[in-house]
């Protein structure tokens, strides 16, 4: 039983991992082919399946520079759905 549950295990995290490092444009329109299979099972209503789709396309904020440009990443600057960073002065502690 202990070895199911670690086979379980690690193929969800081998799934979690192609999902993360895939390009973005597979991992829209998986998500989108995902999100209409569910709404075809009657999972989710076609209100539930577009959050869906819009939810699972989202790619995380470091590392996904599939919705940066290149003139940003080029110049060393933010994407522009992303803040700049705060500057926080820094005291002498003693």
């Amino acid at each position: 039983m202990q070895e199911v549950i670690v086979a379980l295990i690690g193929a969800c995290a081998a799934l979690y991992l192609a999902w993360r490092y895939m390009p973005g444009a597979w991992r829209r329109a998986l998500a989108a082919k995902m999100a209409a299979g569910g709404q075809r099972a009657g999972l989710v209503n076609e209100q539930g399946a577009q959050k869906l789709a819009a939810t699972l396309s989202k790619s995380s904020g470091c590392g996904a520079c599939d919705s940066c440009s290149p003139t940003c990443a080029s110049k060393g600057q933010a994407a522009p759905n992303q803040k700049e960073p705060t500057e926080v002065p820094l005291t002498r502690m003693r």
